[in-house]
């Protein structure tokens, strides 16, 4: 478990609250969706049409949102999920659709809206967020036909899918060995040669795309790494590293996110830079922000990018486990510079001890090598099996799996 929240973070989270209550959610519209698990949102109304033997859901929302479909059978429905969200008023009437013949509301977790479909027969689901559009804003619209009637697209005319970004992150290269073993391994190659695999295994798998931060063995700084990442528009950055102790008989893995601390002294450095930069958070500048709404931007974007990584650090570990020792059981939270990329999800991780004789073997041997690429990429696709980011390869897929 991290470290107790600075009591900075804690004022800045209650005043995001009662903005919100205010109805200032407004204020937060351009929030990128990578902020939005976060924030409140508000369900403003739920429509339900019906046309020529399709059914559409409309939920007219107050920001952008996170949400999940799965389809239940015996009897049929259909499930919807929003994540931290409410819905106030009253669900739409079912006489317009011949396939939905109730629609139910509660809550998950305590924060989450779901909404039930009971459905009259099997149909293939659909889901997609629109940005607001003139007086119309957020808008998740939830797409209902018979599996007969072919494939329907999952995002709206003229969007693209993209896949999936991976940032590799080699610790250490060039003047900067790391650690060394004692038999002359140092941690720099060993990530290296590991990152070169793991950039194979990605980029074989459908709708995912590496990319290596360093490529060769060269120093570069850790602002850098984060940069590059970020200029990559990356999805998740994974940064490989060899651990090192004085008792040789220390071993194991282990994979860190960032802590509450990290995050808040590299929300005081971002806050004093602002103004020299122009894009911070996946597109939106702090440069024209007051300080306690930049504060607020990013709070949001680093408590929501925190929860993702150790979500992806836990699959990435579980994996790992079934090919390596384990250091520690949990994801670990550190201030590492690597992880302080506000809107991208980082894990660290420390794939052995290299001062350890026996794992230092391991390491060296290209067999071992390829299990730890193996279990890595084993945990990315759990992780975007259920998170896939809208207008991706991996989400579309993933919606024509619930239909």
């Amino acid at each position: 478990m991290g470290p107790k929240a600075p009591s900075s973070l804690v004022k800045r989270r209650r005043f995001m609250q009662r903005m919100l209550s205010l109805g200032g959610a407004a204020a937060f519209a351009s929030v990128p969706l990578t902020l939005a698990a976060a924030a409140n949102r508000q369900v403003r109304g739920v429509r339900l049409s019906a046309d020529a033997g399709k059914t559409r859901l409309v939920f007219d929302l107050d920001g952008p949102v996170r949400h999940s479909l799965f389809a239940l059978a015996g009897p049929e429905r259909l499930v919807i999920d929003v994540e931290d969200a409410s819905l106030d008023g009253p669900v739409p009437a079912t006489d317009a659709s011949e396939v939905v013949r109730r629609i139910r509301k509660g809550t998950r977790h305590g924060n989450d809206l779901r909404v039930v479909l009971d459905l009259s027969r099997r149909v293939r689901a659909r889901s997609f967020l629109l940005n607001p559009d003139g007086a119309r804003g957020y808008r998740l619209v939830v797409d209902l036909q018979d599996p007969s009637d072919g494939p329907q697209r999952a995002t709206p005319a003229g969007e693209r899918l993209r896949d999936v970004v991976v940032a590799i992150d080699p610790g250490h290269g060039g003047r900067d060995p790391g650690a060394t073993g004692k038999n002359g391994t140092h941690e720099k190659d060993v990530a290296l040669a590991v990152g070169r695999r793991l950039a194979k295994l990605i980029d074989r798998q459908h709708g995912m795309r590496a990319v290596l931060i360093r490529k060769a063995d060269r120093f570069v700084t850790l602002r850098q790494r984060v940069k590059r990442a970020h200029d990559a528009r990356a999805d998740i950055m994974v940064s490989l590293h060899a651990n090192a102790f004085s008792d040789s008989r220390v071993g194991g893995a282990s994979v860190y996110a960032l802590s509450l601390r990290g995050a808040s002294s590299e929300a005081a450095r971002r806050l004093a830079d602002r103004e020299n930069a122009a894009d911070l958070l996946g597109g939106v500048s702090l440069k024209d922000k007051d300080d306690l709404v930049a504060s607020v931007l990013l709070d949001l974007a680093q408590t929501a990018t925190i929860e993702s990584s150790v979500e992806v650090g836990g699959h990435i570990l579980r994996n790992m486990k079934r090919v390596a020792k384990v250091h520690k059981s949990r994801v670990q939270q550190a201030g590492f510079t690597v992880l302080k990329n506000p809107d991208i999800p980082s894990v660290l991780i420390e794939m052995a001890f290299i001062t350890n004789p026996r794992e230092e073997k391991r390491l060296r041997t290209g067999k071992y090598q390829q299990q730890l690429a193996d279990s890595m990429v084993r945990g990315l696709r759990t992780y975007f099996a259920h998170r896939a980011p809208p207008g991706t390869v991996l989400s579309q897929q993933r919606e024509q799996s619930l239909g």
